[in-house]
């Protein structure tokens, strides 16, 4: 009676806690053919060593504007089973999906293999049986999840308790895993952690990019004003919102991640996705100038961090400008003559298509006079 009083408890602290004033829900725009979806596919509850209870994260993820999620318990660490007994490493999951299918959300199957390196921790999602995972071996619990037809990733490869020096890399066993196709993407960010190594490793080796939370505790304690603002998300470009279409999505690597003020992908979908993201939506010669008013719409939940690198200077300020999520910025371009159209080169220096290198977009201005 008192351990079923003490998880009560502990259910209406959490509950009380996600009652008060509704977080903003985060919004990207779709792309050209496929629908922007916003994912966390990297999630703990109680069932192994995380602090809430299944249902809270659904509610969690729909107060984000989250469209799917993944339970991913650890099925060799258990630390709470003297109160719950990690009996059904399915059950998590199945609570999860029973409450996310009655409020709209999408809850993925998965299960968190979690051994020393090499291999580490690695995710194997859209699993029919997680129990069946439980296996001395590590590569025989990855090849009976790729049996169950699981899209496997690897988890948080730069993390310091098992890579002292942070530097994500591929192992024996890991070039191993991508001979035989056991795995198929691997975590760039996990938690408040970025690896440009991790990057790099998925552009040589044509993995799927991804960013989650891990979370562990509650979501808004974790991930606080002013360090990221938001849980680490994985951006999928998928044909319709279903748990199908998803699977078709990661493995087309169509994926961009976004952390703290970061985006980062394959220029393949970071560009659409800034495209429709900063649109112009209009473009103006002052009366007896030759200096242009160009109106920019960020129409995305990130702050976009901008350089002007064409050949005409600004009017109203330096190179660098910022446009405010969900925000317009008016950018007059000295043009020196009056012209039909012009080139208005940008870099986006908080987007990412490979290491060090930003996206560089260009957009053509048909002003009116």
């Amino acid at each position: 009676m008192k351990k079923i009083s003490v998880m009560l408890i502990a259910w209406i602290f959490c509950a009380f806690a996600l009652s008060g004033q509704p977080a903003q829900p985060y919004s990207f725009p779709s792309v050209p053919g496929y629908h922007t979806l916003l994912c966390d596919f990297h999630i703990h509850t109680v069932f192994s060593d995380g602090l809430v209870w299944p249902t809270i994260r659904v509610d969690e993820a729909l107060r984000e504007g989250l469209d799917a999620i993944a339970i991913t318990d650890h099925l060799e660490y258990t630390p709470h089973d003297r109160d719950i007994p990690a009996v059904d490493f399915n059950r998590s999951y199945e609570i999860a999906a029973e409450y996310g299918s009655e409020k709209g959300l999408i809850v993925i199957h998965g299960s968190e293999i979690t051994r020393d390196m090499p291999p580490g921790h690695l995710n194997a999602l859209f699993l029919s049986n997680s129990n069946a995972l439980k296996k001395d071996d590590p590569l025989e619990a990855i090849r009976e999840a790729k049996k169950q037809g699981a899209w496997i990733f690897w988890n948080h490869p730069m993390w310091t308790a098992q890579k002292p020096d942070g530097m994500a890399e591929l192992t024996p066993l890991h070039k191993q895993l991508l001979k035989e196709n056991l795995f198929d993407g691997i975590e760039v960010v996990n938690d408040y952690n970025f690896s440009d190594e991790a990057f790099e490793i998925a552009l040589k080796n044509n993995l799927t990019i991804l960013a989650n939370s891990d979370i562990h505790g509650m979501i808004e304690w974790s991930f606080p004003e002013p360090q990221t603002g938001h849980r680490p998300i994985t951006l999928v470009f998928a044909r319709e919102k279903s748990a199908d279409a998803i699977r078709e999505a990661l493995e087309n690597h169509r994926t961009v991640i976004w952390h703290a003020q970061l985006l980062a992908g394959t220029q393949e979908f970071l560009e659409p996705l800034i495209k429709t993201s900063l649109v112009v939506e209009s473009a103006v010669y002052e009366p007896k100038t030759s200096v242009v008013s160009v109106t920019l719409s960020n129409k995305s939940s990130q702050d976009l961090f901008i350089e002007n690198i064409g050949r005409f200077t600004l009017h109203n300020t330096g190179p660098f400008f910022k446009i405010k999520a969900g925000e317009k910025y008016v950018v007059e371009v000295k043009t020196i003559s009056n012209l039909s159209q012009f080139e208005l080169p940008l870099r986006i220096l908080n987007a990412y298509i490979a290491p060090g290198k930003n996206l560089r977009l260009s957009y053509l201005i048909s002003p009116e006079k």
